[in-house]
């Protein structure tokens, strides 16, 4: 059965789409097909992936209906993994979809038809909590939150939680969540120990137990328009995706 899983936090600089591109990554290096579709107005998980194309369909049009899932697909340079681009318009469909009755199931419908071509759907939602992050979350069967071992950035956690559990009471009954991920982690910083230490007391299982470092190489890959995994496979933060990919599996099984 394919597995969607989105990626989310309403705080931005966590590491959201670093670990969005790379987990995908990480899944087709193990012959998984994997979708990941932008849902970020940034659209940096499009260029993180080589993609500069400012004519290409993108999930603006997907989200107002102009364009079916088939027509907005765009094959990377990585075997098995496709993409679904984002562009700067995808801001205005906040406005233009306020009115639509079926706002929040738009992205769920449109994936329904196709979801037998892949084993995973990774999407890359906005850091905000609006009908962006809304249609990913009713389109995902979980939620994995990438969470920056700081302060500011642990005060938000409860209020993400919170909404998940309203999401999933109101529209998504099935949404789980798939856990947490600590990211840009020191572990000669004192806040990032204590930060890390009170996530597992509070959550316990719902962490995952691999860490994600704080690396140059992370930092530099998407200037490449690469993934770390292949801008520098040897790399501290590519072997922490690797790892964070087969504790997934171990944890949720294989598509």
């Amino acid at each position: 059965m394919t597995v969607s899983i989105a990626i989310s936090n309403q705080k931005g600089g966590v590491g959201k789409t670093t670990t969005a591109v790379n987990l995908a990554t990480a899944f087709a290096a193990i012959r998984k097909r994997v979708l990941l579709i932008d849902f970020d107005p940034q659209g940096n998980a499009t260029t993180g992936l080589g993609q500069y194309d400012k004519k290409l369909n993108t999930s603006y049009d997907l989200l107002t209906r102009s364009k079916t899932l088939a027509e907005i697909l765009v094959k990377t340079s990585i075997p098995g993994l496709t993409l679904v681009p984002s562009g700067i318009d995808l801001i205005g469909a906040e406005i233009e979809l306020v009115q639509d009755p079926n706002r929040e199931s738009i992205l769920k419908n449109a994936i329904l038809p196709y979801i037998d071509m892949f084993d995973y759907v990774i999407i890359d939602s906005p850091p905000s909590m609006g009908i962006l992050t809304l249609n990913a979350l009713v389109a995902a069967h979980g939620v994995l939150i990438p969470l920056q071992c700081e302060y500011y950035a642990l005060e938000g956690l409860s209020y993400l939680l919170g909404s998940i559990n309203r999401i999933r009471l109101a529209y998504n009954n099935g949404l789980k969540l798939f856990g947490v991920v600590l990211t840009m982690f020191d572990k000669r910083n004192a806040l990032c120990l204590s930060v890390a230490h009170d996530v597992r007391r509070h959550l316990t299982k719902s962490v995952f137990n691999c860490v994600i470092p704080r690396n140059v190489k992370i930092s530099e890959a998407p200037s490449h328009g690469r993934p770390v995994l292949i801008y520098d496979v040897k790399c501290a933060g590519s072997w922490a995706y690797m790892e964070l990919a087969r504790e997934f599996l171990a944890k949720y099984g294989s598509a």
